[in-house]
């Protein structure tokens, strides 16, 4: 058996499910503002606990899942432990994408970005980043974003390219959560971008 499965779950699983639920819907509903996630867990080498919590939270055995071969065997073997979740090696099946290097991963439109009729099937990106405030200043504007939010979260500049494609096929495209270790902030699709860049 693989030890890591050993590894524990949330350690109050209502409360704690119900806390980062609700940290992710204000994430999704106020774009570019971080909130903190306090579940208290032990997770996997290369899964920060915020993600861990969401995943937890997110993934039960219905999900789809994509799982960026980067990450060790053992976030797999933990996830599927602890949500009974199903893998798929194909980007545009997955429900949910987990990402811990976005700079590694050249196409963001290989994902589901959903249909006409039905654009709620479109896959959400679950993206580790190693801050909310060491990379590029984006200015989002936007439902549930009063006049303007500035963030810099740290991100490769395709990303950004990526994003701006993302919002001009609303109602259709992706939506994101950004994890650091401890927090979220989200970009719902309908969030629009505008990239400072240096003179």
């Amino acid at each position: 058996m693989n030890k890591v499965t050993y590894l524990p779950g949330l350690q109050d699983s209502i409360h704690d499910a119900q806390r980062t639920f609700r940290a992710l819907l204000d994430a999704n509903a106020r774009p570019g503002t971080p909130y903190w996630i306090t579940a208290d867990m032990s997770v996997p080498l290369g899964l920060t606990p915020a993600c861990g919590a969401a995943c937890l939270t997110l993934l039960d055995l219905d999900v789809v899942v994509w799982l960026q071969p980067s990450f060790a065997d053992q976030v797999r073997a933990w996830l599927l432990f602890h949500t009974g979740c199903r893998f798929t090696q194909y980007p545009e099946e997955a429900d949910f994408a987990l990402i811990q290097d976005l700079a590694g991963l050249a196409e963001l439109t290989i994902f589901n970005w959903g249909t006409g009729e039905k654009p709620e099937a479109s896959t959400t990106l679950l993206v580790q980043v190693e801050s909310f405030e060491m990379g590029q200043p984006v200015t989002l504007t936007g439902p549930g974003i009063l006049d303007q939010q500035t963030i810099a979260p740290a991100l490769p500049i395709h990303f950004w390219d990526f994003w701006m494609q993302n919002h001009q096929v609303y109602p259709q495209g992706i939506d994101v959560f950004l994890f650091t270790e401890n927090a979220v902030t989200g970009l719902p699709r309908t969030a629009k971008s505008e990239v400072y860049y240096d003179s």
